[in-house]
């Protein structure tokens, strides 16, 4: 085995040309003789015999006679020497102070033969770099590429591994030899030994690579022409299997860095489509050669890589990913660079090109990728503003799944929530134009610092001006021109990826509520495009109303509130209006008057209410569908359904959502759910403190919309007769209560029935009634509030509401000693003038025919076996 090079001292030879008997006698014999026979060596026959290296030379000298032994031994001694010199093996090949070199390590003289080599200088660097030498002083360069081509096609790319081994060296020699002309030779000196770097041999790349590092050396700033194909070489020396030749092609590649940097005439342009080309290497040590070279250029002032960064970006992503936490370090560290760099120079930064590879590495799996990635945009967003509104609809499909981790991931979920928070804020009123083309670019940039300014105290950096983004953004959309390009918004792209994450079951709460706030925000800002999209968004928007979380349902309900109300929303049409289009399938409700007192501004008045704001033809629709949905779903009905109303009354007109279900239960088919949603809204109307004004609209009855409301809710509330009572009680229609319990009598009276009974006495001692128990104390003028009150005590079983109803008659005082001088007679005329203006006859009529549909209607169900209404067993 040939031994490695090491420590040396660099020596020079001849050319010629004689026999290698002659050689093989004479050269241990005789120094001085071997140096006068130099002369007639041939080049070819020197190659030959000690290209292979030092060792090798052993297998063409055969010293085997022990008179040549002894001779050796004769000559070691008139030197004064008491051993041979022979190579020293097992040398660092990073310590290499040149090729043309030689180790030296003392042997015993009385060591085998094949010990005792002598000082083979590796010959075939001799006669080549002295021709080289002379046909340089003779300015011939045809010889000296005559030479080269010699070494290269005869040698370095020979099919013997010894010839192989002195070529590389011969072209070593003569890059040496020609000095700083070696660049008007270098791809004829670099090719054949790129081509030995794939050789099978192991000691012939070290060789090779031995051999271009001189080459490089000499050559200096002169190889940079030739820098793609030594960088294509020596990222795969960098992945070599073994160790001296990956030593010897680090300080190679050492050399070569040092070369770039210190270069201006570094071809960047022609260098990034190999560096993306080896960038996706999976072998690790490819991938650290690549890194350190990008940290490299990353560092040299007059390289700016920042330009060619898409280039790269989703590479570096990828190295990212690596299994080896040194290379995960580095690449970290080169993305950080990166940043810091985009930070400082944001108006050369192409951030629309590197948008959709972020997009991809914010839903990688690997932890690392996914928080720096969602980092990275995170501050695009902050220093681009409205240019990353285009990829607005890949951004949310990456972020949004985020927002619902856990605590393991809980700082990628800060991040992710602050990139939802940023985008949402660049969406203004300006995008709802509806010639999207015709959009001015002013409009573009004013949007875009009002969104950074905004953003300047987010986490991840902060901004200096808030101008200086928007000026960069402009730049990163136009090619040549100064004309800024339209920044549009891809709202049918938003909306599709915000209904596909309400449709997929296994989004998490956090998400879903994120979504709904992004249709809210929508609906606030680009109301009549996002109107485009509710027909397809309203299913599922109502089915979102079954969700566990009530944050959800919450946010679900301001989203259809907004559509319900929105003046986008309206019907178009001439002459049509959103309250004659709600209110024209109310033909049943009209408020029975006489004809005398018909007037035009009483029908205006009852029509559509100047207090109540108008809603639009979707409220209508979403009144319907709402109790669809109570119908089909009683478990939300039961669980939610108060809740849901409530919120509503909050969030819209509490006039309008009462009248507007009142109305669609009149037309309710399913009878028992009609009585069912009846008196959930009753016992929200008695209860709930959000309708706290409402029920003082109706308490008094004193204006025409109050009036035109009660007798809407009192043709729906008939569908149960306890609850209509109440509202007799609540709008202190007494007598007219008083009327409607005589009618209970010809009702089939159950156990559901009495149980209604027992609660409205229960809601009679509540809050809500005190006015009611305080007119207990006036006999005289409410004579039928007190009868109706005994009515429900006399239908009342012996129950603790029995007794609590009666302790509360048993107070009412003697009429007699109560009368005072005080006339009471406004307050009647003010009774019977509320009278007047309602046909309660109508009303009692109208009560008795939907109870008498009720009778019918369970007569029905009873005789399909299906189970019948609790009765009391009498």
């Amino acid at each position: 085995m040939a031994p490695e090079m090491g420590h040396s001292t660099s020596v020079e030879g001849g050319q010629g040309s004689f026999s290698s008997k002659l050689f093989s006698k004479n050269l241990c014999a005789n120094w001085k003789l071997f140096e006068e026979a130099q002369a007639s060596f041939e080049l070819g026959t020197l190659v030959n015999c000690f290209g292979a290296g030092l060792w090798a030379a052993k297998q063409f000298l055969q010293l085997g006679s022990e008179s040549e032994q002894r001779r050796q031994g004769r000559y070691a001694e008139r030197r004064g020497e008491s051993s041979c010199r022979v190579p020293r093996s097992g040398c660092n090949p990073l310590q290499w102070p040149g090729l043309l070199s030689l180790s030296w390590r003392l042997v015993p003289c009385g060591s085998p033969p094949r010990c005792c080599l002598v000082q083979t200088l590796k010959l075939p660097a001799l006669p080549s770099a002295r021709l080289v030498r002379e046909f340089v002083a003779q300015n011939n360069a045809a010889q000296i590429k005559h030479v080269i081509q010699i070494l290269s096609q005869e040698f370095a790319l020979s099919q013997h591994p010894h010839s192989r081994k002195g070529g590389l060296i011969g072209l070593a020699a003569c890059s040496i030899a020609l000095g700083k002309d070696s660049g008007l030779y270098l791809k004829e000196l670099i090719e054949p030994v790129l081509t030995c770097f794939n050789d099978a041999d192991s000691r012939l790349r070290y060789y090779a690579c031995e051999a271009l590092y001189n080459i490089v050396k000499v050559a200096r700033g002169s190889v940079l022409p030739h820098f793609n194909v030594l960088f294509d070489g020596l990222s795969k020396l960098s992945a070599d299997p073994d160790p001296n030749v990956k030593s010897g092609s680090e300080l190679l590649d050492r050399l070569l860095k040092d070369i770039v940097t210190e270069s201006n005439k570094f071809d960047l342009v022609g260098f990034i489509p190999l560096l993306r080309e080896r960038i996706y290497s999976n072998n690790q040590y490819a991938r650290q050669f690549i890194i350190s070279w990008i940290l490299v250029l990353e560092s040299v002032p007059d390289i700016n890589l920042l330009d060619y960064l898409p280039e790269i970006l989703d590479g570096l992503f990828q190295i990212l990913g690596d299994n080896s936490k040194e290379i995960r370090k580095m690449c970290e560290v080169a993305l950080g660079e990166f940043l810091k760099e985009i930070k400082k120079n944001p108006s050369s930064v192409k951030f629309a090109e590197m948008a959709n590879i972020l997009v991809i590495h914010c839903q990688a799996s690997d932890d690392l990728i996914q928080l720096t990635a969602m980092c990275w945009m995170r501050e695009f967003i902050q220093l681009a503003g409205r240019v990353m509104l285009p990829y607005s609809s890949g951004i949310l499909t990456a972020v949004l799944p985020c927002l619902s981790y856990d605590d393991r991931k809980k700082s990628i979920k800060e991040v992710a929530n602050v990139c939802n928070q940023g985008l949402m804020k660049l969406v203004i009123p300006e995008d709802d134009e509806t010639d999207e083309g015709k959009q001015s670019p002013s409009l573009q940039t004013e949007p875009e610092e009002e969104s950074l300014s905004q953003q300047e105290g987010a986490p991840g950096g902060c901004l200096e001006t808030s101008s200086e983004p928007s000026l960069s953004s402009a730049s990163v959309l136009t090619a040549s021109s100064s004309e800024r390009v339209p920044v549009t918004l891809n709202l049918d792209g938003i909306v599709q990826v915000l209904d596909c994450h309400l449709h997929d079951t296994a989004t998490g709460m956090m998400t879903r509520i994120a979504v709904l706030k992004w249709l809210y925000h929508l609906y606030m800002k680009t109301p009549r495009k996002m109107f485009r999209h509710t027909d397809s968004l309203f299913p599922i928007l109502l089915r979102t109303l079954s969700d566990e979380s009530d944050e959800v349902i919450l946010k679900d309900l301001e989203v259809l509130a907004e559509i319900a109300s929105s003046p986008a929303g309206q019907t178009e049409g001439p002459g049509l209006c959103d309250g004659s289009d709600t209110r024209s399938s109310q033909s049943e409700l009209h408020v029975p008057i006489k004809a005398s007192q018909l007037s035009s501004s009483g029908v205006k008045g009852m029509e559509c209410s100047p207090a109540t704001p108008t809603m639009n033809s979707y409220f209508y629709k979403f009144m319907i569908n709402l109790l669809k949905r109570f119908s089909t779903e009683r478990k939300l009905l039961e669980t939610r359904g108060a809740f849901i109303i409530r919120q509503l009354c909050l969030l819209l007109n509490a006039e309008n959502i009462f009248h507007s279900m009142a109305d669609i239960l009149l037309r309710e088919e399913d009878l028992k759910f009609a009585s069912t949603m009846v008196h959930t809204l009753n016992t929200i109307l008695l209860t709930s403190s959000e309708l706290f004004q409402l029920r003082n609209q109706l308490k008094d009855l004193k204006t025409p919309e109050s009036r035109n409301l009660f007798c809407c809710l009192y043709r729906s509330w008939c569908h149960n007769p306890v609850t209509t009572v109440s509202l007799c009680f609540l709008t202190q229609n007494y007598k007219h209560a008083y009327d409607l319990i005589q009618k209970f009598g010809d009702l089939e009276v159950t156990v559901d029935f009495l149980t209604e009974v027992d609660k409205l006495v229960q809601l009679i001692e509540c809050p809500i009634f005190t006015y009611l128990r305080l007119q207990l104390l006036d006999v005289k003028n409410n004579p039928y509030l007190i009868r109706a009150l005994y009515g429900l005590l006399m239908l009342l079983p012996q129950s603790s509401a029995f007794q609590l109803l009666s302790h509360r008659l048993q107070c009412v005082p003697n009429p007699e000693l109560l009368q005072t001088t005080d006339s009471t007679k406004s307050t009647l005329g003010f009774k019977k003038a509320t009278a007047a203006n309602i046909d309660y006859l109508e009303l009692l009529q109208h009560f008795e025919r939907v109870q008498n549909k009720h009778l019918e209607v369970r007569h029905q169900r009873a005789g399909r076996g299906e189970p019948p209404d609790r009765r009391v067993v009498l």
